[in-house]
Parts: structure tokens; sequence; C-alpha cells
């Protein structure tokens, strides 16, 4: 009997409502409870359910009320509850501490079609058995990520075998591994949460020395038959197409490879707004699905027996999704294929159930099914994104034909109804989305409508069918290619306009709570009086406010960007990067994975300055990027003539002692090397630009590069105790050849900062450089343990204890059984 005042389908609602939201909240756990207390809550969950239906199927109002509160109640508990166990048993997997670094012998399965980049091969490895060296069984998680690099790290060298890798063979290999680890930076990406997501709970790569057993394959084809097929169907592509950028994109459409795509093509792609096009997206399933539905159903249609047994706009539904499933599988069954593919499944179901859904609670349907099958999906940007733009375009008249069409081909509309519907759908996803866009990747791109409106039907209706046409005549890929590279130069042109891409600094909360405001009250079909209000809705998050050191006073950011240096200083109105991080492979570097995306959400500044203590890649490795992208005002170094990066437009000069300029009252001071210094032979480390930043009130900051003892000393000399800082970078990242007692005594830091890897090779910090900080009571913070350092104000904070989240690395116990960092041991 129906519940009095109370629809069916609001309690549906608010069922799904409960469950995302109890997912959401045990999401934000910094570390996960006993197994006990989430089954108590689990159980707590289960006695509310059936008494909360108990009182929602009684006559009276206010019963079915409070039922209905129990019952969303109970759903909550069990979705937290559920997340944390599941949480619990992932966690579990992780590899042991004292497995870490050491070398190990693993037999086991390529569960995907390998990474080929530059510097070397990246691929997902099933463990069936490890050993150490000694032949000593261990325990390791069961899926490891791997690299097999071509000799950028200084032992991860590469051999011959590493070109026979495929997805199903089995392999013996010696590696090295370690736990999840990964840079954590304000507003950057998680890197450790992204290898949460997908089950890996331990990283590593392929070892190859002089001595030691050598990596061993044991068979092919012994099982993963579905990834065989891709990378089988990804080099036919590679062996038609000879540009190697096309053969990228169409690798990316055909089997969801997504890193064959060059990073420039990436850039361009997001700058015009189509980066959801060049994945498998929600787009092209549904294509699919509503292409083979229509097949299907017409075929059903042909038969006198069939349409009996199942009616055809079900027989077409179901044949719809089935094809569907089999694009999603051959594209590796990434999340936003997923999520299209369970809308669809929910669909189908209730239509085969007689069930007519408001699309809406269709959508609320697949959203719950996607929470359940994989609970982390709540923080993927692609999550909110997918589900938004299929919301939006639900409103469509052409979407709405094109998710129907499980009732049959509808008739075609005429092309001036099907282009306004067309440009309609394309104004709306572009307006509602364009607040999502600004909070996930603080950009939006102006030319993205338009764009949209030339790449949508390329893509969709001639380069993907075209791509698929390839994989039974294989011609096809060298003309889905010709068009692919006419789009290209399209959107090229398209990025080319002045202001084609508006960039904004990261919004606080309660900004971002109205920018998203401003998105329903626009396009909700209220009056005009209403939807004006979209305007100033709007604002605080195209123009967000910014939280700046005030006059007289300065901020910095001792960003994480591994073994390197890379420190953010700022004033009320200027900007000074100090180093720009290593280059960690031939395609990557901490310019570009770290330090542009730090910039861009930190301030829309811009940047004054970029200092270069000295040629070291591990200092100069992101450079290139951060030139390319936010050129600096001016160039600061000690880099030689002739140097690549001196090379450009930007007016540079060289450091000398003795360089001063005052910014909104703090002052900065250049303290080595003398002028004198670059007339003679000396290694670079020696070389390295020292500044001191004092501010109104005395606060100080000693940046030094990687200057050794003899530096140390020339500035004792020099300074004495004019040397006296607040915080120090310390030199070298803390390597034996720096921080003498002697510079400690004079400096006398409140605080010191290493910039260092996680378990460097390098053995960064050095032992008894950190016995030498501890002795005199100087605390010391280390990014490969905080995460980037920020200091503001005199408070100082860790990033990696303020997004602590209980999938994110943590120290060991004290008293744990810890391996400790081996020579050689790393990888890019």
């Amino acid at each position: 009997m129906a519940t009095p005042g109370i629809h069916p389908g609001w309690r549906i609602a608010w069922g799904g409502l409960a469950w995302a939201a109890g997912v959401a909240l045990q999401l934000q756990q910094a570390a996960l409870w006993l197994p006990l207390h989430y089954g108590l809550l689990l159980g707590a969950g289960l006695l509310l359910l059936p008494l909360g239906w108990q009182m929602s199927v009684r006559q009276r109002q206010l019963a079915a009320g409070g039922g209905l509160v129990l019952g969303v109640l109970g759903l909550a508990l069990l979705a937290f509850a559920s997340t944390g166990l599941r949480a619990g048993v992932r966690l579990a997997e992780q590899l042991a501490p004292a497995l870490e670094g050491r070398d190990l012998l693993v037999t086991g399965i390529v569960a995907a079609m390998p990474q080929v980049g530059p510097s070397g091969t990246r691929f997902r490895f099933e463990v069936e058995a490890a050993v150490t060296p000694e032949g000593r069984p261990v325990p390791l998680p069961s899926d490891i990520a791997l690299g097999w690099y071509r000799g950028f790290a200084d032992e991860a060298a590469l051999a011959d075998p590493r070109a026979e890798l495929r997805a199903g063979q089995r392999w013996r290999l010696p590696v090295r591994l370690k736990r999840p680890h990964g840079a954590i930076n304000p507003q950057g990406f998680d890197s450790e949460l992204w290898l949460w997501e997908q089950g890996l709970r331990a990283t590593g790569y392929v070892r190859v020395a002089a001595r030691g057993p050598a990596a061993e394959r044991l068979a092919d084809g012994v099982a993963h038959p579905v990834e065989r097929v891709r990378q089988a169907l990804r080099e036919a592509i590679a062996r038609e197409v000879s540009d190697l950028r096309l053969a990228g994109v169409l690798a990316a459409l055909v089997v969801g490879d997504q890193a064959a795509i060059e990073r420039e093509d990436w850039d361009l792609f997001r700058n015009t707004g189509i980066a959801h096009l060049m994945s498998i997206s929600g787009l092209h399933v549904t294509m699919f699905a509503w292409l083979a539905g229509g097949v299907v159903g017409w075929a059903w249609r042909r038969s006198a027996r069939l349409p009996l047994w199942l009616p055809a706009p079900l027989a077409g539904g179901w044949g719809g999704l089935a094809v569907a499933t089999g694009y999603a599988l051959l594209a590796g069954w990434g999340v936003p294929a997923v999520r299209t593919l369970l809308m669809l499944a929910v669909g189908v179901l209730l239509r085969s159930a007689g069930l007519r859904w408001p699309w809406l609670m269709v959508l609320l349907a697949a959203g719950v099914a996607v929470i359940v099958q994989d609970p982390w999906a709540l923080l993927q940007a692609g999550f909110w994104l997918s589900f938004a733009a299929v919301a939006l375009l639900l409103a469509s008249e052409p979407m709405q034909r094109v998710v129907d069409a499980a009732d049959g081909p509808a008739r075609p509309p005429g092309w001036r109804l099907a282009l306004n519907g067309a440009l309609r759908s394309q104004l709306v996803a572009t307006l509602g989305l364009a607040p999502l866009s600004l909070v996930f990747f603080q950009q939006l791109s102006i030319v993205g409508f338009i764009a949209n409106l030339i790449a949508i039907p390329l893509v969709t209706l001639m380069i993907t069918p075209l791509a698929m046409g390839g994989v039974v005549l294989a011609p096809l890929w060298w003309l889905a290619a010709l068009v692919a590279k006419g789009m290209v130069a399209m959107l090229a042109w398209l990025a080319s306009w002045p202001g084609a891409v508006w960039q904004v600094p990261a919004a606080p909360t309660w900004a971002i709570v109205c920018g998203l405001a401003a998105a329903v009250v626009g396009l909700l079909p209220w009056p005009w009086r209403l939807r004006w209000l979209a305007l100033p809705l709007a604002v605080p998050l195209l123009w967000p406010p910014l939280q700046r050191p005030g006059p007289g006073a300065f901020d910095l950011v001792a960003a994480d960007v591994g073994q390197g240096t890379a420190v953010i200083v700022r004033t009320r109105t200027h900007r000074l990067l100090y180093d720009s991080g290593p280059q960690y492979s031939r395609e990557s570097d901490a310019g570009q994975r770290v330090l542009v995306p730090l910039l861009q959400a930190q301030d829309d500044l811009g940047l004054d300055l970029l200092v270069l203590s000295h040629r070291d890649i591990d200092h100069v490795g992101g450079a290139a990027s951060v030139l390319a992208a936010l050129p600096p005002r001016e160039l600061l170094s000690s880099l030689e003539a002739g140097h690549a990066l001196l090379q450009g437009a930007v007016p540079q000069r060289r450091c000398e002692a003795g360089q001063s300029w005052d910014w909104d009252g703090v002052h900065f001071e250049l303290l080595h090397p003398l002028a004198q210094d670059y007339a003679q032979p000396q290694k670079s480390n020696a070389m390295s630009c020292v500044l001191r930043v004092v501010d109104a009130q005395g606060r100080s900051a000693l940046l030094t590069g990687d200057i050794e003892a003899p530096q140390e000393a020339v500035l004792l000399q020099r300074l004495g105790p004019a040397l006296r800082s607040d915080i120090l970078l310390v030199p070298h990242h803390g390597s034996r050849t720096s921080s003498s007692a002697e510079w400690l005594d004079a400096v006398q830091p409140r605080v010191a900062v290493v910039q260092a890897g996680y378990r460097s090779r390098f053995g960064h910090p050095a032992p008894d450089v950190l016995a030498r900080y501890a002795e005199r009571g100087i605390p010391l913070v280390r990014t490969d343990q905080c995460g980037a350092w920020l200091w503001h104000d005199g408070a100082a904070m860790c990033t990696r204890a303020v997004q602590r989240r209980y999938w994110h690395w943590v120290l060991p116990a004290a008293g744990a059984d810890v391996a400790k960092p081996t020579a050689g041991e790393g990888s890019p």
C-alpha cells in the first residue's frame, strides 16, 4: 500500500542519496577504524532498515515520515560501514615496509597491455609468487605497477627482453618495490589515490644488474585474452598509420589507450575543451548502443516469431547493451565507459520490468550502481563531469532521442530542428559544466563551444566509426587518421586565439558553492528575472578572492617535487620561483606535473622572477615547462653561457653576491656566488645561487641550493651572524657534503626544510646530518614525509597532514622493521 504523502519515487531518490552520502562521509576519514567498529555500524544499519520499512507502510503521515528518516539513516550507515570494510581489505594488501627496496624475484602475469614511452615501459603485473635472493618466499600484493626503463635512472637499465613484453605473458622478474608514494601538493594530482583506485598496492621497477638473476619469459598467452587483443590492435594501428601522434589518437579511440596520445596533443585537447572526446567516453558508448539497438530492433521486426517472444524495442535495447559492453571491454573497461554502461543497463532493466522511471531517476540509480561498484569514484572529477553532462544533455531533445532509442528508431527530425537541438545541447553542456571545469581544473576553454561543435560530429560520426571499422578493414585507419589530422589543425587554430583559455586560481569553498548554484539557476526553466541571478553568483568562481600576504610580508611553499628543489616565494603583488625541480623521465618533469599547476592554482600574479641556482638536473629539470607555460619577467641564474635554458627571449641576469631588490616591503638579497667565481672552474654545486628573503618584521628565509661545506665556510667568513634565518632550506638536500656544525650554529634556523625524494637513492638526508640538526634542537621537515611545506605569516603546515586520507602513505611506527634505502634505488 502506498504511503500517504510520500511518493515511492521520493523514497528511492532519498535512498540513493543516503547511500552516496554515507560513502562520501567515509571517504573523508584520515585513518580507518577497527573492523569491529564498522561491523557495529553495519549491524545498526541492518536493524534500522526493516524498522524504517515497517513504519513507512503505516497509514499515519508522522509514522511514515519517521520511517523514511530511519530508512535513510540505515542506508547511510550501511554505505559507510561497507566502504570502510572494503577499504580495510584493500589496505591489508599493502607491501610490508621491510620489503621496500629489497631485491626480489617475482613470478607473475602481465595483466594489461604495457604502456610504452620514451623512457621505457610501464605495466600492471599480477603476482603469483615472490622470493628473496636466498629463496625465501615473501608475501606481496596481488597486483603491482612495474616499470622497465631505458636507463634514465642509473640502475634501471633496459635489456632486450623488454621489447617482448605482451599482455598475458608469464614472466619471472628481478624487481625492487616500494609502498605507494607520490607527491602531495595543494590542488595537485593525488597519485596515491589513483594507485588505490586501481588496486595497486606496490610500485617498482625491473632491475637489471651485472650480477643476479635476469628477467625470464616463461610462457605466452596464459591469461587476459581481451588485453592481448587490445595490444594486437594497438600495434596494428601503429603499423598502418605512420604518424605516431595520429596513431596515438586512434589507439585511444579504439582500445582506450589514452597514454598513446602525446602530451602536446593532450594540452591542445584540454585547451579547446574536447579532451572528453579523446577517450572512450559515454558519448561513444551511447552511440554504439544506439546504432546497435536500431539495427537489432530493425532485424527483430523482420521475423514473424521473435517479436512474439520478446518485443522488438526490448530486443533492440538488450542488443545495444551487449554491443556497448563489448566495446567497453575492448576499450579497457574505463571508468567513463562503465558509468555509461551502467546507466544504459539500468534503463534497459527498468523497461524490461515494465517500469518507466524519469531519466533523472535512472541517472541517480546508475550513479548509485557506480558507487556500489567503486566507492572511490566519488573522488574523481570524471564522475561528476560525466553524470552532470548526461543530466544536462538529457534535458535537450537530441539526446533524449538517443536514449529513447531502445524503444526503436525514432523518425529523424528535420535538419533545422536537429541543428537547433544540437546547438542548444552544446550550449547547455558548455554553460552547465563550466563551473565544474573551473573547480576541478581551474581553467575554462573559451573556444570550447565552437571546438565541440566541430569535434563532436567529427569524432563521433566519422573518426571513431572509421577507426572501429579499421579493425575489419585496416585501410580505414588511414582514412580516420586523415580526418583526425584536419580536426587537430582546426583545433590548433582555435587554441591560438587570444584568450582561448580562461585560467583562474583555486577558489574557496563558498565561491565554489556560488558557482555551482549559478549553473543551476541559469539553466533551470525559471523566469528570466530569477535566472539573471546566475551572473552575480558566478563572479566569485570566475574571479576568486585570494589570500595574499600583507604589505611587508611573504609566504613560502617548498613544493613536493621528489628528489629536487623548487620553492615559491610570494609577496603582496610579486612572485618568485627558486629552482624548478627535477626531470623525472624523458617525457615528464616537475615543471609540467607539479609547478605549473601549483602556480596557476595559487594565484594569478604570473611569475616575476625565476631563479635557477645551478645547472644540476634536479634543480633545472622543470624549467623548460615553466618557461613555456608561465614565462617569467626575468631569469636569474648561474648557468654557463650557451646553456639551452638561456636561449629564450626572457630577460636574463647572472647571479652575483650583493644583488638585491625590494618587493612590497620585503627585501631580497643574493649572497653567493661572488662575481670572480665565474672566472675559475667550479663544481656546479659550488656555483649555487644563495638567496635570503627578509620581511618587514625581520623574519627570514635562506635558500641555499646545493652549496657544500667549502661554500658554507666562505659565507661564514664573509657574513657570520648575518646569516641568521628563521627558515633554512637545507643545503644539498641533506647530503653529507653540507650542513656543517659551524654553519648550523651561525644560521640557527627555527625550522629546516629538506626537499628530497622518497627512499632517495642518494641517501638524502644523510643520518649524520639528521643527527647534527637533532643535537641542536632544530626541527627538520622532509617533503617526502610532509608533502609540500607551506609557511604563511609565521604559521607553517604540511600538506600531507592537512589532506590526510587513509589511502595515503604513512610513516611506519617507531620500531617497525623498515628496509633502509639502498644505493641505486629509485626510478624515473
